[in-house]
């Protein structure tokens, strides 16, 4: 099989992003994040639409949004690890491939049916797209001020993604349609496929045979993820006490247990051990669950709020976003600045702490709710502290990994990222619903009861912000310094360890 090749890396006093191809290659590695976390956020104001035109019940329209949550995060460790040992730029490739091809699929999609297949199969394919681009950007921007700010782009890109996903998907939905939402991804898919053999090396031969891959790893890491993020998905609507939702939850608990045991025994494992003792970085994708899980909330409570109980159109809604997106943008600038002279952690604590101010701005809407006053003071808030906890966390999270592994730790951040948001809206959602629930039999009015509702959620979704400002502080406290310097890894601990790393060629 084949790798990437590696030539000798730029002097630190050189800057590849100073130049043409540096610039392009950026560029093409950040409208890769861009499609795939758009994604995730894009047909949400599009499902009435899509929900009238091809008949599916309440049920099952909630698939066209967890069909690709759930593919998206369930292949992502495989897809990273894929990336490392088969090579970044043909995994790159073949991602993109897959999902401009269900992007296809889905818009011209005929039926309930084929739509959800498409969306899955759009997940699978941006499992394999995020790491393999995002590794490339770790392993091609690996010095100084070029890491940084290589970095902080990827990472504003995951939040302004995110936000104008929102929008987007008001402003097609109400143009063109909400075929668009899907149709929107071809032109920036031929971008990437035409462009990417130009600025990307090619790969060399490397001694890895299909043999060596750990198939065992690959079913149980696999199928331990899909279940996890499939059971978190059905939580709200089965109920956290349900015996379906047990059973998802403790399965998907049982088969990552066994990925462990297997890692362990495995001669050439999907997850090596040796990336968990890299310093700070466990700490960095947990403070992105937290993160993640109090953010990507807020979207869904404060666009029903904006809906139900204010009246706002789909377009009106998704125009709430602009300035988050603006202020997302601009924190993240900010913020790849501010790593050269603080480092990661005091960014990654104090931007999540401004944040979880925000959403508890948030949470005390009313039903009579005024944009000005009682949103957009809270969305800028909120925007700006995620903008630099998305730059930090990004930048802490790749800190001192080798370029071996880079592929499997860029699989890692962006997991966080997916279950993030789905363990939060489980437990939110449930939260909403039950208070909701409980003010309608008391005989509240709708809108009082929904209110009540979100700010519940809300609330709660501040705390688990902060619970991500708290494990911050455990996450590396990188200022963008070259990779070797900053390993974390015992690199003269046993042959077998520095095997298991893949280190020998880096170290030659």
């Amino acid at each position: 099989m084949t790798q990437p090749a590696t030539s000798s890396p730029p002097s630190p006093a050189s800057s590849f992003l100073a130049t043409r191809n540096g610039k392009v290659m950026l560029t093409l590695l950040c409208a890769v994040a861009f499609l795939d976390f758009l994604d995730t956020s894009i047909v949400n104001v599009a499902l009435p639409s899509i929900a009238r035109d091809l008949h599916f019940s309440v049920q099952n329209l909630q698939w066209v949004l967890s069909g690709y949550v759930v593919t998206y995060g369930g292949f992502l460790l495989l897809g990273g690890r894929l990336a490392d040992l088969l090579g970044r730029r043909r995994t790159l490739v073949a991602g993109t491939t897959v999902f401009a091809l269900a992007s296809l699929a889905g818009g011209l999609a005929p039926n309930a049916g084929t739509l959800v297949g498409a969306r899955l199969a759009q997940g699978l394919g941006a499992a394999v797209m995020t790491p393999s681009g995002l590794s490339l950007l770790t392993t091609s921007f690996s010095y100084g001020t070029d890491r940084v700010r290589a970095l902080g782009a990827w990472g504003a890109m995951a939040g302004l993604a995110s936000v104008l996903g929102v929008f987007l998907g008001g402003v097609l939905s109400a143009g063109p349609g909400w075929r668009w939402v899907l149709f929107v991804n071809l032109p920036v898919c031929a971008a990437v496929l035409a462009t990417v053999y130009r600025v990307v090396p090619g790969e060399s031969t490397n001694p890895f045979t299909i043999r060596d891959f750990d198939f065992t790893g690959a079913l149980l890491g696999t199928g331990g993820m899909l279940l996890l993020i499939f059971g978190l998905v059905r939580a709200p609507g089965d109920g956290w006490s349900s015996a379906r939702t047990i059973g998802e939850l403790a399965t998907a608990g049982a088969l990552l247990a066994l990925l462990a045991l297997n890692e362990a025994r495995a001669a050439r494992p999907l997850v090596p051990a040796a990336i968990f003792r890299v310093r700070g970085l466990v700490a960095a994708d947990v403070s992105q669950v937290f993160g993640m899980a109090g953010f990507y909330s807020v979207f869904f409570f404060v666009t029903l709020y904006m809906q139900d109980v204010l009246g706002y159109s789909a377009l009106r809604s998704g125009a709430a976003y602009v300035p988050v997106a603006v202020m997302v943008g601009g924190a993240a600038g900010l913020g790849s600045g501010l790593i050269t002279r603080i480092g990661t952690r005091p960014l990654i604590v104090a931007g999540a702490v401004i944040a979880a101010g925000g959403i508890f701005w948030l949470s005390m809407i009313g039903v009579h709710g005024h944009y000005a006053g009682d949103l957009l003071p809270g969305f800028l808030i909120m925007a700006f502290g995620l903008g630099n906890v998305f730059v930090g966390v990004q930048t802490a999270a790749n800190a001192g990994v080798p370029p071996s592994l880079a592929g499997l730790a860029g699989a890692m951040i962006t997991a966080s990222f997916q279950v993030g948001g789905a363990l939060g809206l489980a437990i939110f959602s449930a939260v909403a619903t039950a208070r909701t629930s409980a003010l309608l039999a008391g005989g509240a009015s709708r809108a009082v009861a929904l209110t009540s509702g979100f700010h519940r959620a809300l609330l709660l979704a501040s705390v688990f912000v902060l619970a991500a400002a708290a494990v911050g502080l455990r996450a590396a406290n990188t200022r963008g310094e070259p990779t070797a310097e900053i390993t974390g890894v015992e690199l003269g601990e046993t042959a077998a360890d520095r095997a298991q790393l893949g280190l020998e060629a880096d170290l030659d």
